[in-house]
């Protein structure tokens, strides 16, 4: 008798997993946020490796090997970072501007755009260029070159994507909203900042 393929379809699975997440995020919100920003954070690291890899293969060029210790700081900078420090400011929002303030929506995107995003990818570079050893002049040398670039991409990619979360996204999700973006988008800085 011939072997069939079958797709799982099982809905259950992701339904448990689901309720099962939810449950994590009620329980323990800002661990739930850390632990999944550093997962999403460390594969945004690996497909930037991977499509190096790719791109080197086509051309080719030396072939690179994936580097085991870029993932490792990717997952450690959403763990302490990025899961924590985003759960706090999309509930910062929240108190700031709540839907009764007029303009809420415009004064939470400006908020976050001109204030927040520079922030942060400036923390972004110190902390990621502290856990690769680089010197202080290394860190300013790198700033000097990349950081004006990767932060006009941001406000180019970011602004709807960040307009959308933090207005129309529970606030509850907007950590896991803006890491799936971000999956691609690190992808996206750790091709900058070689």
């Amino acid at each position: 008798m011939p072997a069939q393929s079958v797709l799982i379809r099982d809905s259950s699975f992701l339904t448990r997993a689901l309720q099962q997440y939810l449950s994590l995020l009620k329980k323990y919100p800002i661990l739930t946020k850390s632990v999944t920003s550093g997962i999403l954070s460390a594969l945004g690291n690996l497909l930037s490796q991977a499509l190096e890899y790719r791109k080197s293969n086509k051309e080719n060029s030396p072939k690179k090997k994936i580097n085991v210790l870029g993932p490792l700081h990717f997952a450690v900078f959403g763990l302490f970072i990025t899961g924590p420090v985003s759960h706090y400011f999309y509930h910062l929002l929240e108190v700031l501007f709540p839907n009764t303030v007029p303009y809420c929506l415009i004064k939470r995107l400006l908020l976050e755009r001109l204030i927040f995003a520079p922030a942060f990818l400036l923390l972004f570079y110190v902390v990621m260029n502290a856990l690769e050893g680089k010197s202080l002049a290394d860190v300013q040398n790198k700033l000097k070159t990349s950081f004006w670039p990767a932060m006009k991409m941001n406000w180019k990619v970011w602004t709807p994507i960040q307009f959308i979360n933090i207005n129309y996204v529970p606030v509850q999700f907007r950590v896991l909203f803006a890491n799936l973006v971000a999956l691609f988008w690190y992808a996206y800085l750790a091709s900058v900042r070689k």
